[in-house]
C-alpha cells in the first residue's frame, strides 16, 4: 500500500529491551484485530460477517507468519503458502506499493477456488516490509453450478482462476479485472462488497504496519520479529520433547469422491521424535475423479492444527510455532492433488484431522475420542428476491465431540477446523433465503455412549418458501466417530429430504431442488465415547436423561439405569460394577 511521505531517521537500532519487545508484539496483534474488524463490518456476505468464513495473517518481508487474528485455523495455516507461490509467479521485484493479488489456483492458493486469497505487500520508502494476507469465501465466481460445486470433475468447471493477478495496481483497481469478475459472477454486488470489505481491511493493515515501523524503525521491529519467531520455536521444542515418542496410525474413510459410490480411503501415520513431528499420508487412495482431492497447503495446514494444538495451544502463532512439523502426501494423491484434479470440496481434510487426533490419542488420551468432523453444513441456493437473480446461503452445522479419559465430549460445537467459526442465525436464513425453521433441536442419542459419554450433534426441520436447492454437505454418512478405550461409537450424520413421505430419501454430499412447503431435515453425527458405559455413575446417566443426551431406553440397554419418572428407578447389577 502507499507509504506516507514523511518519515522520521530510523537508522540508529536502540537495545531491544523486553518491554519494547511486548509492546511491539502486541501492536502487531492488534493490528491484525484491526483487520479483522473492518472486514466483518464492511463485508456483505453472511458467510463473512456472521459464519466468520475468513482468516487473515501478517508476515514479515521473508514471508515468515508474525501475526494474525482469530479465523478459520486452515485458511490460517495455509496463508503463506499461497503467498510464496503467487511471489514465485508474478516475481517480488515486480511488486509496486499498492498492489494487491488475487490468487485463487487451487494447488497453490491451498484452498478451493471460492475460497478467494488476496495478498499485497506493504512497502515504506521504497522497500517491502511485510505482507498482508487474507482469505474469505467468495459466494460466486462463475463455476459450473451455483453455490458449492460437489461434481466436478476438473478445475476448470469450479470458475475463474487467478494466479496472483494483480486486481489492484499502485492504488487503482484494474477495471479489466474486475470486469471479468462481474460479467461472470451470479452474484456479482455481494462479491464486490465483499472484496471492497477485503480491500478496505488491507488498507487498514498496511497503513497501521508502516505507522509502527514510523515510530520504533525497521531494523527495531527486525529485531523483535527475530526475538517473536525464534521464542515461538523454542517454545514449541520445549513441549515436543514433553511429548510420548513414537509412530502411530489411524486410518478412516469419506463415502465417495462426488461421482462414484465407493468410499475413499484414508490413513495416517503420525512420528513423534526428539526433533519433529512427521504426519505422513501415504497409503492414502490416489487422486479422486470427483472434486475431494486436497491440494497439498491444505494438507499441511490441517496438520499444523493438531500439531500448534499438541505444543503451544495458548500462544498466539508466528513462524517459530510450526518448524519442527514435517508433512508427507506423495504428488498425485488424495492429499497432494495436481493439475487438473477438482477440489471444490476439500472438506476431505475435517475427517482427515480427526483421523490425525485419534491416532495421536493412542498415546495422548486426553485428546479424545473422535468427532463428528465431517459436517461443514449445508447450503442454500434460493431465488432472489423478487424473483431476481439467486441468493446463496450457508451455515456450519455444529457436531458432537469425542469424550476423553477425563470428561465428556462438548455437544453441538464447531468443528475443530472451522475453530472460531459460527452457525448462520435463523434470522438471517429465513429473511434473507426463506429458509422456515420448524425445529432446532439437540439430537438424543447421538453421542457414544462410555464413563465418559460423546456430545450430541443437533438436528434442523426446514421447509422452504421459495424455489431453490438444498446442498447437503457430509462427507461420513457410511461412518462414525468412533469411542476410545472400550466407549461407543457415535451416530453419524445425515439429511433427508421431503422426510416422512413417500419421496424420502437420503442425501450424502448432493443437492436437489426444493419448491415452496418442500422440506429437508439435516442431522449432525455425536463423538465417540470414553470408557466402558457400565461404569457411568447412574446419578450422571440421570442427568443424561433429564437433559436430553441419552433417551430412557438407551440409558437401560447401553448404560444399564433404568429411569422413571425422572428419577433413577433401578440399576442392572448383573452388567454394572458394584
Amino acid at each position: 500500500m502507499s507509504a506516507p511521505t514523511e518519515t522520521p531517521d530510523r537508522s540508529a537500532v536502540p537495545e531491544l529491551d523486553g518491554v519494547t519487545l511486548e509492546v511491539i508484539r502486541n501492536n502487531l496483534l492488534s493490528i491484525t484485530e484491526q483487520m479483522r474488524r473492518t472486514l466483518i463490518r464492511a463485508a456483505f456476505n453472511p458467510g463473512i460477517y456472521e459464519v466468520l468464513d475468513f482468516g487473515l495473517s501478517m508476515y514479515d518481508k521473508d514471508v515468515r507468519l508474525i501475526a494474525e487474528a482469530a479465523g478459520v485455523a486452515t485458511f490460517l495455516g495455509s496463508n503463506d503458502i499461497g503467498i510464496k507461490h503467487g511471489l514465485d509467479h508474478v516475481g517480488v521485484e515486480n511488486l509496486d506499493p499498492g498492489d494487491v493479488l488475487l490468487l485463487n489456483y487451487p494447488y497453490w492458493s491451498s484452498a478451493h477456488s471460492y475460497d478467494a486469497l488476496l495478498f499485497a505487500p506493504v512497502h515504506l520508502d521504497g522497500e517491502i516490509i511485510g505482507y498482508l494476507a487474507e482469505r474469505a469465501h467468495w459466494r460466486d465466481l462463475g463455476a459450473k453450478d451455483a453455490g458449492y460445486v460437489l461434481d466436478s470433475t476438473d478445475m476448470h468447471q469450479e470458475g475463474l482462476i487467478f494466479p496472483g493477478t494483480k486486481i489492484v495496481k499502485k492504488g487503482v483497481p484494474d477495471k479489466d479485472i474486475y470486469d471479468l469478475i462481474r460479467f461472470n459472477s451470479r452474484m456479482p454486488d455481494i462479491v464486490f462488497g465483499d472484496l471492497g470489505a477485503m480491500l478496505s481491511s488491507i488498507e487498514v493493515g498496511a497503513r497501521r504496519m508502516q505507522e509502527l515501523h514510523q515510530k520504533f524503525g525497521s531494523p527495531l521491529i527486525g529485531a523483535a520479529v527475530e526475538r517473536i519467531i525464534e521464542h515461538g520455536e523454542r517454545r514449541t521444542r520445549r513441549a515436543l520433547a514433553a511429548l510420548p515418542k513414537g509412530t502411530w496410525h489411524a486410518t478412516d474413510a469419506i463415502d465417495d469422491d462426488g461421482i462414484g459410490e465407493d468410499p475413499v480411503h484414508m490413513q495416517v501415520a503420525v512420528t513423534i521424535t526428539d526433533d519433529e513431528f512427521i504426519v505422513d499420508f501415504t497409503g492414502s487412495a490416489g487422486q479422486q475423479r470427483g472434486p475431494v482431492n486436497m491440494p497439498f497447503g491444505s494438507t499441511v495446514s490441517l496438520a499444523k492444527l493438531i500439531f500448534k494444538a499438541l505444543t503451544t495451544p495458548n500462544d498466539t502463532a508466528n513462524a517459530g510455532h510450526f518448524t519442527p512439523l514435517r508433512v508427507i502426501a506423495p504428488e498425485g494423491s488424495l492429499f497432494h492433488a495436481v493439475y487438473p484434479a477438482p477440489t471444490f470440496t476439500l472438506w476431505t481434510g475435517h475427517i482427515a484431522l480427526d483421523m490425525v487426533k485419534t491416532a495421536v490419542a493412542q498415546a495422548i488420551p486426553e485428546l479424545g475420542a473422535s468427532t463428528a468432523g465431517d459436517e461443514p453444513g449445508f447450503m442454500g441456493v434460493v431465488e432472489g428476491d423478487g424473483g431476481k437473480g439467486i441468493f446463496v446461503i450457508s451455515s456450519l452445522e455444529p457436531i458432537g465431540w469425542g469424550a476423553n479419559n477425563k470428561h465428556d465430549g462438548a455437544s453441538a460445537q464447531q468443528c475443530m477446523n472451522v475453530n472460531v467459526g459460527r452457525n448462520t442465525p435463523i434470522e438471517v436464513l429465513e429473511q434473507k433465503a426463506g429458509m422456515l425453521h420448524h425445529r432446532v433441536q439437540l439430537r438424543t442419542d447421538s453421542g457414544g455412549a462410555g464413563r465418559y459419554r460423546g456430545g450430541v450433534g443437533v438436528l434442523r426441520e426446514i421447509s422452504y418458501t421459495r424455489p431453490g436447492e438444498i446442498l447437503s454437505m457430509k462427507k461420513k454418512t457410511l461412518g462414525t466417530a468412533h469411542g476410545l478405550a472400550g466407549g461407543g461409537s457415535a451416530e453419524p450424520s445425515g439429511m433427508i429430504i421431503h422426510p416422512e413421505t413417500d419421496r424420502a430419501k437420503a442425501l450424502r454430499m448432493r443437492r436437489a431442488p426444493l419448491q415452496p412447503g418442500e422440506s429437508f431435515v439435516t442431522f449432525t453425527g455425536g463423538g465417540g465415547g470414553y470408557g466402558d458405559p457400565l461404569e457411568r455413575p447412574a446419578a450422571e446417566v440421570l442427568d443424561d436423561v433429564l437433559d436430553g443426551f441419552v433417551s430412557v431406553e438407551k440409558a437401560w440397554e447401553t448404560y444399564g439405569v433404568r429411569i422413571t419418572d425422572g428419577a433413577v428407578a433401578g440399576v442392572d447389577t448383573s452388567r454394572r460394577p458394584s
